[in-house]
């Protein structure tokens, strides 16, 4: 009979060696959890996502996504980048378009996969064939639910994980696996009475402690969403192109967390602060270019343009800011010419004198 003591030791030693910064393992029970995801679907928090409803209770019962699963061996990589400090000098300056941290460098999704699935290869030559299945973000998974039942944090009033060495700057990966290895122990909660992330929202969508609905979430208005920007939360995005880390940035347990040594989530071609103007200037051909291998991909070309047209909208008045709007007044998208005459009004409406 195997040791599956033993094998648990090993597999953490593995996925440090491959990069990965905490590794557990949970059941499958997720009972409590199904019954949250249920009343959060119930209420219409998802928008959009119709997927969230399609996929049913598989979400919430790891057997029925992958038959013969009895353990999930969740894992944490760190990417938090080196100047995150200037996260807020882009978020207060007008003129930069402000890109979620997580997405300022190659997808994860498939750099955790590839070492994930290397972990799995390491568990198969050490304990011989087994059944797994590797997912990142790729299937109807609770995997915060899980990394919470893994040990590796606690949910926070904002819906993200939380680990108290690490704050909230991680991805998370799983490997859905039939070997009956030993279980480690969920967390207790430590948010206390502190509501910062609350008040912090720039949409209200965080509508109570654990509560959040997408519909009014930067995250999904900027890259989950298809259609056309609700014009009442426009103004609140601000300068916001591709989600938002508001609620990352003043949580007080990220003063723990620990700059990635993952290169591959460095900024590429100067997104961390670039003008909204350059970027609004991007033709197709060098969106697919410069997003290449990248997870601002998911948004396309044409939400990409309208991302950046509320933004422009929410910019200081410039010859600059005007002169990019115009240049996109006759766009081939009526979703893009559409965002551009919404920011343009708002520009002549800062142009009429204030009367009195």
């Amino acid at each position: 009979m195997a040791d599956h003591t033993a094998l648990v030791s090993d597999l953490r030693r593995w996925g440090a060696e491959l990069g990965f910064q905490q590794i557990g393992i949970a059941g499958v029970e997720l009972g409590e959890d199904e019954a949250y995801l249920l009343d959060w679907l119930g209420a219409g928090h998802h928008g959009e996502m119709d997927y969230m409803q399609r996929h049913g209770t598989r979400r919430s019962r790891p057997h029925e996504l992958q038959p013969g699963t009895l353990r999930v061996i969740s894992a944490r990589m760190d990417y938090a980048p080196h100047d995150l400090d200037r996260a807020w000098d882009t978020l207060e300056d007008g003129e930069r378009a402000y890109v979620s941290r997580y997405a300022l460098g190659r997808d994860y999704h498939k750099l955790l996969r590839t070492r994930l699935q290397k972990l799995a290869d390491r568990i198969a030559d050490a304990a011989g064939p087994f059944g797994h299945r590797v997912f990142v973000d790729s299937a109807p998974v609770l995997e915060k639910a899980l990394a919470r039942n893994a040990g590796l944090g606690w949910i926070g009033k904002h819906t993200l994980l939380l680990n108290r060495d690490a704050g909230s700057w991680f991805f998370l990966g799983e490997i859905f696996t039939d070997l009956p290895l030993p279980t480690d122990a969920a967390p207790s909660a430590h948010c206390g009475t502190c509501t910062r992330c609350i008040d912090v929202c720039p949409t209200r969508a965080i509508v109570a402690p654990y509560q959040l609905d997408a519909r009014r979430c930067i995250s999904y208005l900027t890259i989950e969403l298809r259609g056309a920007i609700p014009e009442d939360l426009r103004p609140l995005i601000g300068n916001r192109i591709f989600g938002c880390d508001d609620c990352q940035l003043v949580c007080p347990w990220n003063k723990f967390a620990r700059p990635t040594g993952e290169a591959d989530f460095t900024a590429r071609h100067g997104l961390g602060d670039a003008l909204l103007v350059d970027l609004f200037a991007w033709s197709e051909t060098q969106f697919l270019s410069r997003t290449e291998g990248m997870a601002i991909r998911r948004t396309g070309y044409e939400g990409w343009l309208r991302n950046i047209a509320v933004a422009l909208g929410n910019a200081p008045t410039s010859k600059a800011v005007i002169a990019a709007l115009h240049a996109r007044e006759n766009d081939e998208s009526a979703l893009v010419r559409e965002h551009v005459a919404w920011a343009l009004a708002q520009h002549r409406a800062r142009e009429v004198p204030a009367l009195g």
